[in-house]
């Protein structure tokens, strides 16, 4: 079909001088990544007092502000054109600065309005400062060890989670919440730096750092890089495209449906507040674990087989959550729950890439994230109706559960197309 390229085997460049350019560009998307979900997720509820007490505003009013986190699903296909039409270097540095500018925002308001700006702002940039830019750069730059290095570099959305949760917390206790903003502010500008010194993705950039220092392995099947894959309108006509969509659509209830009312679940079981809290911490260091552990899984048995088996996890890592309730075995249902959760990050952005080809990543990638709304909205809605008509999360995460376990089953039944250049393991 028109939208494939030939696969041409390419030959082994002569040694270069130097080290190979893909090192310098993970360290900068895993920078990236880590600040960004750091900042704009994680540090989130840092602010939550400080605003009610400033402004007077509601917790309702200030929580609308993550509604906007829609918006980050619903661009995310013309964050995909742009990324395969110009590169990840623009989209990279163009969304780290509107994150910036979001937080700029932020920390000069005056009112209700001026924070929903801001925080407009900020999930806008989101897509294309996180998992979509890095997505294209990790399997472009390491095609023959991709699983290991999405596992390394994502593992920095944790670090950077519970980095700037501490930061926020010395800050905006030493000196107020609006330096806290622009704290946030100055570390996204400044990670444009090395966004535009470092980042670069054309085939022709690959093939001329071969040969550098510390250059990875390079097989026939990965000769081919940028030049072949299925485009989008390919891909909407497969059958098997739609398990894989439910299988990247319903994770997004672990952080709309299921992350955001943990420490409440915890607390409704005779849980103390700070320990609740902790109960945080523990899911992102299993995450943590998780990514390095499914990451190089995924090299082995396809990142699809992988992502299955974390969805199974989380289905399974719920009804233990349920049946510990206050006991000391929530923790270790928590930390079963964290090994499923925290490698999906990584396997979604790798799914499209073994089954799709890397010619029109970013489109695929786009389209897939925006299905992701309808669980994005309906977690909350789902957990907040069921509180309200039992006083407890028993039945909204029994629904998780099963959902979960769909969500594998599509993985495991989305057996990829064969693409020119690339393995036909399934």
């Amino acid at each position: 079909m028109s939208s494939l390229s030939d696969n041409t085997a390419t030959a082994a460049p002569a040694k270069r001088r130097g080290v190979y350019n893909g090192w310098p560009i993970a360290v900068t998307a895993s920078l990236a990544t880590g600040l960004t979900i750091g900042t704009v997720n994680y540090a989130f509820g840092v602010f939550i007092d400080p605003l009610e007490d400033h402004f007077g505003w509601s917790r309702t009013q200030i929580n609308t502000a993550l509604t906007f986190g829609v918006a980050a699903a619903l661009f995310s296909p013309l964050i995909g054109r742009l990324l395969d039409r110009f590169g990840s270097r623009p989209v990279m540095a163009g969304s780290l600065l509107l994150v910036g500018a979001g937080f700029f925002t932020i920390a000069g308001m005056t009112a209700l309005w001026q924070f929903y700006a801001g925080s407009l702002l900020l999930y806008l940039g989101l897509p294309g400062a996180m998992i979509m830019p890095t997505g294209r750069l990790i399997s472009v730059w390491f095609p023959g060890m991709r699983g290991r290095m999405m596992g390394f570099v994502l593992a920095g959305e944790n670090i950077g989670g519970l980095a700037m949760v501490s930061l926020a917390t010395l800050v905006v206790g030493a000196s107020g919440w609006r330096t806290g903003y622009v704290v946030f502010g100055v570390i996204l500008l400044l990670i444009i730096v090395p966004a535009i010194v470092f980042v670069r993705d054309s085939q022709s950039d690959i093939d001329a750092a071969r040969g550098k220092r510390w250059t990875p392995a390079l097989s026939e099947n990965d000769a081919a890089g940028t030049s072949v894959g299925y485009a989008l309108s390919d891909v909407l006509r497969m059958r098997s495209y739609y398990f894989l969509a439910a299988g990247h659509a319903i994770p997004m209830l672990s952080f709309a449906g299921f992350l955001s009312q943990l420490i409440p679940h915890l607390e409704t079981e005779g849980i103390s507040s700070g320990a609740a809290a902790s109960g945080v911490m523990v899911l992102a260091g299993f995450g943590i674990l998780s990514k390095l552990t499914f990451g190089p899984l995924s090299e082995k048995i396809t990142a699809r087989w992988a992502m299955s088996i974390c969805l199974s996890i989380q289905s399974l890592g719920l009804l233990l959550l349920l049946a510990a309730g206050g006991s000391y075995a929530v923790w270790f249902a928590i930390a079963f729950i964290g090994m499923g959760f925290g490698a999906i990050g990584a396997l979604v952005p790798l799914t499209v890439a073994e089954a799709y080809g890397m010619r029109h990543f970013g489109s695929i990638l786009g389209f897939t994230s925006m299905l992701g709304v309808i669980p994005m909205i309906s977690g909350p809605l789902i957990a907040g109706v069921v509180f309200d008509a039992y006083g407890a999360y028993d039945v909204a995460f029994v629904i998780m559960s099963v959902a979960y376990g769909l969500g594998a089953l599509g993985m495991a039944l989305a057996s990829r197309p064969p693409v020119p250049g690339m393995s036909t393991q399934s």
